[in-house]
């Protein structure tokens, strides 16, 4: 089994976008990618424009001979939007690229009236219907039942996603952040060597200490019976979060690691880091417009970084 994690917090923009192969199979998992459109009252920086753009190429490429598509929920970074704003994978780049895989998709029960809209407008876009998947096997595939997208009765659910080949198990769970015992009892049922997660939104004022201590002991749980948990997206928004992710690394023997790390790659925290890149590279006035409106472009950007 091979995982690939193409787009994450710690690899420059939002997302969970990961492809796995097995001997018979190209799994793209959540093939979207966003970044977080005001934040600290600034717009993504262009750095972190650039680096989106090679994601959505690298989401391209994957959907290219994927025999099957997973969508997890329909939050803006995870499929492909009909409506995209320009930091989004727009839907007409990838439209033709959905005709043939398998596809697999959260259900519509238990999840916000936007989320609705948007999976019925992306699957006319693509002129498929996607189909209810939770709790369906196919093969090496198996879907989790819906699970709390973070905490239980707060925002909707999710649908996560179980791989086998062999003696390794692959485990996606997208938005659980660890702040649910529904999906760690999923998890831990499934019996995985590799976690794909995401983390606590550590920088949220609204996660209070008891939720903090709550999610720490959630990911212990899993860290003890697997070989590797993957904790990034909503965690690694942040340098406090990256902070807690390497704090529980050293209490976990090292087993608790973000995608970047997973990657082989330097952490690009982009999005935690956005002010300080608009003090090291200054913007010109009416770069996003002119961007949004296709006359700028991130060449120069891209040769920085």
């Amino acid at each position: 089994m091979k995982i690939e994690i193409i787009g994450a917090e710690s690899l420059g923009v939002r997302g969970l976008c990961c492809v796995v192969e097995t001997k018979d199979r190209k799994i793209v998992i959540d093939p979207g990618v966003a970044l977080g459109y005001r934040r600290h009252g600034l717009l993504p920086h262009p750095i972190q424009v650039a680096v989106a753009e090679r994601v959505k190429v690298a989401i391209e490429k994957a959907l290219e001979d994927a025999t099957d598509v997973v969508i997890s929920h329909y939050h803006g970074e995870h499929h492909p939007m009909v409506n995209a704003n320009p930091y989004q994978l727009s839907a007409d780049r990838v439209a033709e690229l959905f005709k043939h895989p398998r596809l697999w998709a959260k259900g519509m029960q238990n999840i916000a009236p936007g989320q609705v809209h948007r999976a019925k407008d992306l699957s006319q876009k693509i002129g498929r219907a996607f189909p209810a998947s939770e709790g369906l096997s196919d093969g090496c595939l198996s879907f989790s039942p819906p699970i709390p997208h973070g905490q239980q009765d707060r925002g909707g659910t999710v649908m996560m996603t179980r791989i086998e080949e062999e003696k390794e198990v692959f485990v996606h769970a997208s938005d659980i952040q660890m702040l649910n015992d529904e999906a760690i009892e999923q998890i831990l049922a499934w019996h995985p060597t590799v976690v794909l997660a995401s983390g606590p939104p550590i920088y949220l004022p609204s996660l209070t200490w008891r939720k903090r201590k709550a999610a720490l002991r959630r990911t212990l749980m899993v860290a003890r019976d697997v070989d590797t948990l993957i904790l990034d997206h909503h965690l690694m928004r942040s340098r406090e979060g990256e902070k807690w992710l390497d704090w529980v690394s050293s209490i976990t023997n090292h087993k608790v690691i973000c995608a970047a790390d997973f990657m082989g790659r330097n952490r690009n925290l982009l999005e935690a880091d956005r002010v300080s890149w608009y003090k090291k590279i200054s913007v010109p006035e009416g770069w996003h417009e002119a961007y949004a409106q296709g006359e700028a472009d991130t060449k120069a950007y891209q040769a920085k970084f």
